[in-house]
C-alpha cells in the first residue's frame, strides 16, 4: 500500500499556457542569471532569522514555516537563495496575509492558483524566495521528502550537486531553463523516496 496520496507521488505539471502566466510585475533581476555555490553554513542562520521575522510579523494562521530547496542540505552546492515554504490557512485570500508580508519587505512575484493555491514573494534583497500554500497542499510536502532524504542520502545529494552544476552551464544562455532541465534527475530521487516509502 502507497503511504503518499497520488497528488504527493506525482509531480504537478502545468498546462503550457499556463507557463508564465501567474507573473506578477517585473521578475527578480537574479532570475537573469543561475549562480551555483558551495555550501556555506550561513544559510541555516539566514533562514532562522527570516523566519523569525515572519512570525513575529504575520501572526495568526501559520501553520508552518520551513527551510526547503537546497540551501536547506548540509554540504548541497546551491544558488545562494533561501528558500522558505509558508503554510496558511489559505492563500486565496491575499488581504489576510499580503499587506504585512509586503509591510516587511516582501513583494509578490507569482501569484499561481492552479498549483494548490501558490503565491511567491521575494524579500527586498531578492536573498529569500518565499513560497506561500494553503496549510493542505501536497507540495510542500513534496518539498520537505526531497529535502530530508537529500539530507540522509548523501549519494544523491552529490548527484544533484552535479547534475545542478552542468545544467547551469549548459543553460548559461538560457537561465529559464535551468528549472525544468532538472526535472529528470529529480525524478529519479524522487522515485527512490516513494519506492522506500512503500
Amino acid at each position: 500500500m502507497e503511504q503518499f496520496p497520488p497528488e504527493v507521488r506525482e509531480r504537478f505539471h502545468a498546462n503550457p499556457e499556463q507557463l508564465g502566466a501567474g507573473l506578477v510585475g517585473e521578475p527578480p533581476e537574479r532570475w537573469a542569471a543561475i549562480v551555483i555555490e558551495e555550501y556555506d553554513p550561513g544559510w541555516a542562520d539566514r533562514f532562522a532569522a527570516a523566519a523569525a521575522h515572519l512570525t513575529a510579523h504575520i501572526g495568526r494562521g501559520v501553520h508552518a514555516i520551513e527551510h526547503v530547496g537546497s540551501t536547506a542540505v548540509p554540504g548541497l552546492a546551491a544558488k545562494p537563495i533561501i528558500d522558505i515554504d509558508l503554510l496558511l490557512d489559505d492563500t486565496a485570500d491575499e488581504s489576510r496575509y499580503l499587506p504585512a508580508l509586503e509591510g516587511i519587505g516582501y513583494r509578490l512575484v507569482l501569484r499561481e492558483p492552479w498549483w494548490y493555491g501558490h503565491r511567491m514573494l521575494v524579500s527586498e534583497t531578492a536573498d529569500v524566495n518565499l513560497h506561500v500554500w494553503p496549510h493542505d497542499a501536497p507540495e510542500p510536502v513534496r518539498h520537505k521528502l526531497f529535502r530530508d532524504w537529500l539530507r540522509e542520502h548523501p549519494d544523491d545529494r552529490d548527484r544533484y550537486a552535479a547534475a545542478k552544476r552542468r545544467i547551469a552551464g549548459e543553460t548559461v544562455d538560457r537561465p529559464g531553463d535551468y528549472s525544468l532541465a532538472k526535472n529528470d534527475v529529480i525524478d529519479r530521487i524522487y522515485d527512490r523516496i516513494f519506492a522506500a516509502h512503500r
